[in-house]
Formats: C-alpha cells, sequence, structure tokens
C-alpha cells in the first residue's frame, strides 16, 4: 500500500493533481472538481489534527472494527461516504482548491509522521501514524481515480 510519506508517492499525487483541469468530469459522485479538492483539503486538516471534529456513535461503534478499510491494498468503492464535516456543497474556486490542497499535503509530509499520532479519525478512532500516512493516500487515490487522473 502507497503511504503519502514516502517522497515517490507524495510525488505522484502532486503530479495527478496537477493533472486536473477545471473542466476534468467526475466518473461518480455529486463534487465537482474544486469541491473535490476542497474535501481533501478539509480531510488535511483532520488528518493534521487541525480540525477535530466529534466522533459519531455509529464510528465509536463499528469504526475500529472496520478500519482496515482506510489503509489496505482494495480500492475504495465509488460513493463510499464521508464524514459530515468532510461534506463539500458549495462552490469553489478550482485554482485556489488545487494550491490549497498541495499546500496541505506538503505540510502534512514535512510535519512527518509523528504529528498525527496523537488524534483520533473521526470515523475509525485511533490510527497508527502509517495508517494515516497510507489512508491518505487512498482518500486522495481514490478521488483522483473519480476524476480520471
Amino acid at each position: 500500500m502507497n503511504n503519502i510519506f514516502i517522497d515517490s508517492h507524495m510525488e505522484e499525487i502532486i503530479g495527478r493533481i496537477d493533472n486536473l483541469t477545471p473542466n476534468s468530469e467526475p466518473r461518480w459522485g455529486i463534487m465537482n472538481v474544486a469541491q473535490m479538492l476542497a474535501h481533501c483539503s478539509s480531510f488535511q486538516d483532520i488528518a493534521m489534527g487541525i480540525y477535530v471534529p466529534q466522533r459519531h456513535w455509529l464510528g465509536k461503534l463499528i469504526g475500529p472494527l472496520v478500519k482496515s478499510i482506510i489503509y489496505n491494498d482494495k480500492p475504495l468503492k465509488p460513493n463510499t461516504p464521508t464524514v459530515p464535516e468532510a461534506r463539500i456543497t458549495d462552490e469553489k474556486e478550482f485554482e485556489f482548491e488545487r494550491g490549497e490542497l498541495k499546500r496541505k499535503l506538503r505540510a502534512f509530509q514535512a510535519n512527518g509522521p509523528q504529528k498525527c499520532a496523537n488524534h483520533l479519525h473521526p470515523f475509525f478512532g485511533k490510527l497508527t501514524p502509517e495508517q494515516w500516512g497510507k489512508g491518505t493516500y487512498k482518500h486522495l487515490d481514490h478521488h483522483l481515480k473519480q476524476f480520471g487522473v
């Protein structure tokens, strides 16, 4: 499984983000490309501990039991549910959102795995730094495939 903390995996993700255009169309889902970038950026705020949403009761109940879906080798399915705090419905500006996401990803990687060891995922609960790195890559890969890159 790829990990965003590995330089070559990070550069691959950045290259794919750079291949998006304002006209990139989704293969599934309701977000446009700018909204998807904002969604991924909001997830980075969670992964970095900048924003720590409250855990939903369902996540507390089953999250720890199913958390391997976020870091195993099996791709996420189209239309996989997200945490409410990361749902983006308002219009966003493509270039701004792309730049913000790349900035946050570089900061996340530069901060290193140890910076994501002390906060909970809003659904899955406690993740190790390796699981955060793999989960971040997998989430980004899922959405970049959604837009064909």
